[in-house]
């Protein structure tokens, strides 16, 4: 099975795609939109891509685009992020003056840079990316900031494991698939809907799932794209394709004025 991802080999992505896929092959593309375009265009069977997680928040870039396009999250997966100060062979910590990585492993490693004051967090488009240049460079100052699998994949050496400044730290990835396949077992949907702008429209959204005592184990809001001032909500209930959640998203369907399946799956 090929697998899309957003980012290098040996990315957190990465990870997860052979977590969930474990003979998937993998294609790294740069951007998110990539991805999404390799699996409508069916150069993939599916796409791997984080949705959010515990201390940064949602991925609102791919928020968006799975309300764009025509694609079903199969799978969720939930990755513990552990990250690494990763170098060259025979690189020294105390040579340091710059670690690369994306803005949000920076962000989760705050602590480290405020302990080591001589190294400069140095923002980059991936965090295997980081550690990838860093090393293809041979740069005898620098190191990447990521996960164990890209010591592995660009042959570098840990300098110091687990800098992240909250050991309880996830990431959430969704499998998704160009077509719907609902897998044995699925518990959890993720749906997006809009409401009208009028007094208690979210309150009766709301109470298709509070009245049949279905559980949301999440609700936000996003600007809707080309609309200005109106919003989409993103949420996820406990509920498989069963006659309960069936009935709900009917119900729903009359109090709304969008409302779009993301997805079945099994909860994580």
């Amino acid at each position: 099975m090929k697998v899309a991802i957003q980012g290098e080999l040996g990315s957190f992505s990465h990870e997860a795609a052979l977590r969930m896929v474990p003979s998937a092959r993998i294609l790294p593309c740069a951007q998110s939109r990539e991805v999404f375009d390799h699996l409508d265009e069916g150069n993939v069977h599916g796409a791997v891509i984080p949705i959010e997680n515990t201390l940064a928040g949602s991925v609102t870039v791919h928020a968006d685009l799975l309300l764009e396009r025509t694609v079903f999250i199969q799978r969720e997966f939930h990755l513990r992020i552990v990250h690494n100060l990763i170098a060259a062979p025979g690189v020294k910590k105390a040579n340091l003056r710059r670690a690369f990585s994306h803005p949000v492993a920076l962000d989760q490693c705050r602590e480290f840079f405020v302990q080591h004051p001589a190294i400069q967090a140095t923002p980059f488009y991936d965090t295997a990316g980081g550690v990838k240049h860093v090393i293809a460079q041979n740069l005898n100052d620098s190191a990447g900031i990521a996960g164990r699998h890209a010591a592995l994949v660009y042959h570098g050496r840990i300098l110091a494991a687990g800098i992240e400044d909250d050991k309880r730290n996830f990431t959430r990835f969704f499998l998704l698939r160009k077509r719907p396949r609902i897998l044995p077992g699925a518990n959890k949907t993720s749906i997006a809907f809009a409401v009208k702008n009028v007094p208690g429209a979210l309150y009766d959204a709301l109470r298709v799932f509070a009245g049949r005592r279905i559980s949301l184990s999440k609700i936000e809001s996003r600007p809707m794209r080309g609309h200005p001032w109106q919003y989409v909500f993103f949420a996820d209930f406990l509920r498989g394709q069963d006659k309960l959640a069936r009935a709900a998203l009917l119900e729903l369907a009359n109090v709304a004025e969008m409302v779009k399946v993301l997805g079945i799956y099994p909860a994580a």
